[in-house]
């Protein structure tokens, strides 16, 4: 299989000037570049940019996966929006990391598997991610925290260190998050041992609560607000609102929250995969009960309505051999499994024998017909060469 590398960048907040898609189209000639969007896939070359400059230069999201298994993502978002220190709790090593450009924070998070299934022709996208950036600036730090069970996953971390804040919701985890997932091939065994310890997540903002707090603002802060949505030069200014709503109802900081160990989770993964696999043994093992009942059956009703017409089937047998054609071999065998099947549950066991050892007899100068026969155990060892013997 040839390489394969594919790279996405998305600008959010502002769309890139004409200069920039210039500086941008420096690095390739082929790519697709628009006000809001750079893509380009690689079979053969490389790319001749530089993600981390760009991300911290012109782009707000970058995606990157190669068929040989490596995945990567990174998110760009306002300091305004997301305090560094408490993506630091989350984002600390070299699956998940964190860094601080200017006024912006950049996740990066990057996961690694060689024996990873990629299929050719199936990419995946960033529209099914970028969602997290609003979720994280609206003070949604479930991508953080999946961040950092994809570096436990990765052994960057010792069984003794403790988890950061667990944020509420990781059982119930929406689409955007669900992609997240999928894509850096996160343990779902760890994360369901994870989220053993998440609170339910509030589907909506609360709106009396909401109404509470805009209310409790003093006059000129909201002001200060309506102006800068007026002037509409801050997309990130609802997450920043409710990022703050959030704050404002945690009863602690995220510092103070005592976690689990890394050990912990592990053995919790370990259990919940071995109960996974019970529960996977016991499905598969009722499926196939009952479509052993059904095909007994289905098996049942075929012989009913062989018996109705056992003198007929007889006769077609004979039909069907008289062809000279194997597939018509094939079906008169199989006919012939039935009747006797039909006869011996009736106990004309040495009636049927008898029938079969002149058809032998018949037949004998047809050896692809005889083959057949002595193959589905219709003629042969035992019998010898007395056609109706025992």
């Amino acid at each position: 299989m040839s390489e394969y590398q594919y790279y996405e960048f998305l600008a959010i907040d502002r769309p890139l000037v004409e200069r920039e898609r210039q500086e941008l189209r420096a690095a390739s000639s082929r790519a697709v570049i628009t006000a809001t969007r750079f893509t380009n896939h690689y079979e053969w070359g490389n790319f001749k940019g530089d993600p981390r400059a760009w991300m911290e230069r012109y782009f707000d999201a970058f995606l990157y996966f190669a068929n040989w298994g490596t995945r990567e993502l990174a998110l760009r978002l306002p300091r305004r929006v997301l305090d560094p220190a408490t993506a630091r709790l989350y984002c600390g090593g070299e699956a998940a990391s964190v860094r601080v450009k200017g006024g912006h924070v950049i996740l990066e998070f990057l996961s690694e598997d060689e024996d990873g299934d990629w299929i050719e022709g199936e990419e995946d996208s960033l529209s099914s991610l970028v969602p997290l950036r609003a979720e994280i600036a609206g003070g949604d730090l479930r991508a953080l925290y999946l961040g950092w069970l994809l570096r436990a996953q990765a052994d960057e971390l010792d069984d003794d260190d403790r988890e950061p804040p667990c944020p509420p919701g990781l059982g119930r985890l929406n689409a955007a998050l669900e992609a997240f997932v999928a894509f850096l091939r996160i343990d779902r065994d760890l994360l369901e041992a994870a989220a053993a310890g998440s609170p339910d997540v509030e589907e909506t903002l609360p709106i009396g609560d909401v109404e509470r707090w805009v209310s409790g603002l003093p006059e000129a802060e909201k002001t200060a607000l309506l102006v800068r949505l007026i002037r509409g030069d801050e997309p990130s200014l609802r997450a920043e609102l409710v990022r703050r709503f959030r704050d404002a109802r945690t009863a602690s900081p995220p510092e103070a929250a005592a976690g689990r160990s890394v050990g912990e989770l592990r053995r919790a993964a370990e259990q919940h995969a071995a109960e996974r696999r019970q529960r996977e043994a016991e499905r598969s093992a009722r499926e196939r009960a009952e479509q052993d009942r059904q095909a007994a059956e289905a098996r049942e009703r075929h012989l009913a309505a062989l018996a109705r017409r056992e003198a007929a089937a007889w006769g077609e047998v004979e039909a069907l051999i008289g062809t000279k054609r194997p597939d018509k071999y094939d079906a008169a065998v199989a006919l012939l499994r039935d009747l006797r099947e039909l006869a011996v549950r009736a106990g004309r066991r040495d009636e049927v024998e008898g029938r079969l050892g002149r058809l032998h007899e018949q037949h004998a100068r047809k050896p692809s017909l005889i083959d057949r026969l002595t193959a589905a155990g219709l003629i042969g060892a035992g019998r010898g060469d007395r056609p109706g013997g025992p």
